[in-house]
Order: structure tokens, then C-alpha cells, then sequence
């Protein structure tokens, strides 16, 4: 029986590069999504299309009852979970001194408490041997002016990596983190200037964006067997933007 992976947010940008990658590495994949269901029936049709199976499960990760449905859906229509990909998570900029509390919660709610409830569940449903792998932000070395809310949530996204992983000892599951530097996606390029954009480029040694494969290609080897012996670690994929 071929293994099974979730992967949330992943209708589009490095959610959808992660399932198809998944995919191709033979897992049966589950491609969830909060609103976007016609984006996430492309890439279910898209991974049918080069003989992978794929099913669609929407579910908001900063509901609990939600999470919990799709981890169970995902059981009673698969059999099993042997690979969770928390990649789902919204980047809402504001000045701290702004004290724009709704912003804030919102990011937490979605970022780090959905971190908390996607781990949660996977904490339960986890077959033996499997991997869970969440996602952080490079953007935390660098402590850039309005992203206090952001960087806030994904500080906390690594503390339950680090805390998850010792709680599953003796289970053979290993849980880590994969926190990219800038990728060309819609969520890092909408509003910003071709300039901007050049700028924050030229940040890494590499000189130039991530792409969304990139960041799929890590995610593989955690999710695979070559990834078994790291554990409780935060994997920063950034061309070398931050260190």
C-alpha cells in the first residue's frame, strides 16, 4: 500500500510544488485547501494526469473541528497518514507600534495556532516511521521593520517543532521545519516593485529568488528515506539570505 501525505495550502505556490513533488515520489497525496477548491482540483487533476492519486479535502487549519476532519476524512478514505506538510499560513505586515491587534491575532490564528492544531493531529494519527514536517520563515534572522506579527507566529511554528519531536520518542517519527527565504510566489510578490523584488534578490550569494521546487526539493528529502536521521531541526532553504 502506497504511503499517504497531507500537505495543507497546497493549492497553489510552494503547497501545490510540494504535492506535486510528493506525488512524483510515489505518495499518495492530500491536497487541502481553505477556499481556493478550483485551484486544488487543478492540481488534483494535474497529479492524475502523471499517474499519482490525489484527493481534495478543504479545511480551515485554524479550526479545530476542521483539522480534525481532515485528518479523519483523510483515514477513513486512505487507511493511514505517514507524512503531515504544514505549509499553510498567510504574511499580514504591519508596525508593532501600530498596535493593530486585529492583524495580529489573525496571523496568529492562522499561523501559529494552526501549526498547533495541524501537529496536534498529526501527533495522533501519525503512522510509525513517518515524517512531519512544518514551515517557518528565514525572514526571522533578519527581523525586517512590519513584520512583527509574522516572524511572532513562526518563532512559535519552531518551538512546537522542537518540543513535538521529543514528546514522539520511540515512535520513529521524526519532526522538522523548513523555513525558505524569499520564493517567487503570489503571496511574496504581491506589492511589490520589480525593484523591490531585484533587491531582495540580490540579499542571497546566489543572487536570485527561491523557486517553489526548490523548497519542494527539501521537503522530499525530510519526507523520504535518505531524511530519517534529522530530527527536531529547522532546515533554512535560502540561497543563503539569512544564516
Amino acid at each position: 500500500m502506497k504511503k499517504v501525505a497531507i500537505v495543507t495550502g497546497a493549492s497553489r505556490g510552494i503547497g501545490r510544488a510540494v504535492a506535486r513533488r510528493l506525488a512524483q515520489d510515489g505518495f499518495v497525496v492530500v491536497v487541502n485547501y481553505l477556499s481556493n477548491g478550483g485551484e486544488a482540483d487543478q492540481v488534483v487533476a494535474e497529479l492524475k494526469a502523471i499517474g499519482c492519486n490525489a484527493i481534495a479535502i478543504q479545511a480551515d487549519v485554524s479550526s479545530a473541528r476542521e483539522v480534525e476532519r481532515l485528518f479523519n476524512e483523510t483515514v477513513k478514505t486512505l487507511g493511514s497518514v505517514d507524512v503531515v506538510v504544514h505549509n499553510s499560513g498567510i504574511m499580514s505586515l504591519s508596525p508593532i507600534g501600530k498596535n493593530e491587534l486585529d492583524l495580529f491575532d489573525k496571523v496568529i490564528s492562522t499561523n501559529l495556532r494552526g501549526a498547533f492544531l495541524v501537529l496536534a493531529q498529526a501527533a495522533q494519527h501519525i503512522m510509525a516511521g513517518g515524517r512531519i514536517i512544518a514551515f517557518s520563515s528565514s525572514v526571522l534572522a533578519k527581523s525586517f521593520p512590519t513584520y512583527g506579527p509574522y516572524i511572532a507566529s513562526k518563532a512559535g511554528v519552531e518551538g512546537l517543532v522542537h518540543v513535538l519531536a521529543n514528546e514522539l520518542r520511540g515512535r520513529n517519527v521524526t519532526v522538522n521545519a523548513v523555513a525558505p527565504g524569499p520564493v517567487a510566489t503570489e503571496l511574496f510578490l504581491k506589492g511589490k516593485s520589480e525593484e523591490q523584488v531585484a533587491e531582495i534578490a540580490k540579499m542571497s550569494p546566489l543572487e536570485r529568488l527561491g523557486q517553489a521546487d526548490d523548497i519542494a526539493s527539501v521537503v522530499s528529502f525530510l519526507a523520504g528515506a535518505d531524511g530519517g536521521w534529522v530530527n527536531s531541526q529547522v532546515l533554512r532553504a535560502n540561497g543563503g539570505f539569512a544564516y
